[in-house]
């Protein structure tokens, strides 16, 4: 969860750049509205207080009507840069100039909240993050949605996992894991307890702190062989673009009762929570590859 001083330090960084800096200030705003967001509604949920989703995955307020919903959703509707995208593979550019994606998370002390739009776990200044062409990017929050946002040749995953990094100047990438179906996913697996816990206090209506210790486990620390690159939006209003996608093809396994408990805890509304794939709109999309 993002505290007040670290978006004034970053509002401090972004202020007064121009060109990529102003993009990358569009993108970290929209980061920021994206996750306080997703603060309140786990704040609220702590409260015991259900207020009304501002968007939800079907109904009044699913994606297709997301840029009428609120002024500030506007690039929803028409950004030209929105994720998530379908990714055709004969139409990527290798990039031999791209780097290994060099990932150093430390095991830390978090909490697993229910957003009631997705289920997500916030990180403390101390994680660490990634590496991406010389510049460290820390990692600021995981989530997950259900199926995948992301396709690959038309082909959608049972599952995407997203973790979000943030940059000082404050750019923003975001790491998208696919699953496939298949036997458990051992990360998940360690999380088997805490998603218990959030499907039960949807049925209690009781809430207690959701604990996870030393997480990131090692298999999100490995280097992936292989990534695309591309330049999109949040995939949640309000949608603000300018955010770096690396998505990893190689699909991680999940079973079908993980995918279950990743829906469990969410609205009635938003249990399938994968937005529809966007225009590319003549975005490139680049791929390292080993």
């Amino acid at each position: 969860m993002l505290k007040m001083v670290m978006l004034q330090k970053y509002l401090y960084l972004c202020r007064g750049r121009s060109g990529s800096a102003a993009a990358a200030r569009m993108a970290f705003f929209g980061l920021t509205a994206t996750l306080l967001i997703f603060s309140s509604y786990a704040a609220n949920s702590k409260q015991q207080v259900e207020e009304p989703l501002q968007f939800t995955y079907s109904g009044e307020k699913g994606p297709e009507k997301w840029g009428t919903l609120n002024p500030k959703f506007s690039l929803c509707g028409n950004g030209k840069s929105q994720s998530p995208i379908n990714i055709i593979t004969k139409q990527v550019v290798p990039n031999k100039k791209l780097k290994p994606l060099i990932r150093g998370y430390h095991p830390v002390n978090v909490t697993m909240v229910n957003n009631r739009i997705t289920v997500a776990i916030d990180y403390p200044k101390q994680t660490g993050g990634i590496i991406v062409d010389g510049k460290p990017y820390a990692l600021k929050q995981m989530h997950w949605h259900s199926p995948s946002e992301h396709r690959i040749n038309g082909k959608r995953y049972a599952a995407e996992m997203h973790m979000v990094h943030v940059s000082d100047d404050g750019n923003v990438i975001t790491v998208a894991t696919l699953f496939k179906n298949g036997p458990p996913d051992p990360v998940l697996t360690k999380l088997h307890k805490q998603f218990n816990e959030l499907a039960y206090e949807v049925k209690s209506h009781e809430k207690a702190p959701n604990s996870v210790e030393s997480f990131p486990p090692k298999e999100l620390r490995t280097t992936p062989h292989k990534y695309y690159k591309y330049t999109g939006s949040s995939s949640v209003p309000p949608c603000g673009e300018g955010l770096t996608y690396l998505v990893l093809p190689k699909a991680r396994s999940i079973s079908r009762e993980q995918v279950e408990g990743l829906k469990a805890p969410l609205d009635m509304e938003c249990k399938y929570n994968a937005r529809p794939c966007q225009a590319i709109n003549g975005r490139r999309v680049e791929v390292y590859e080993e």
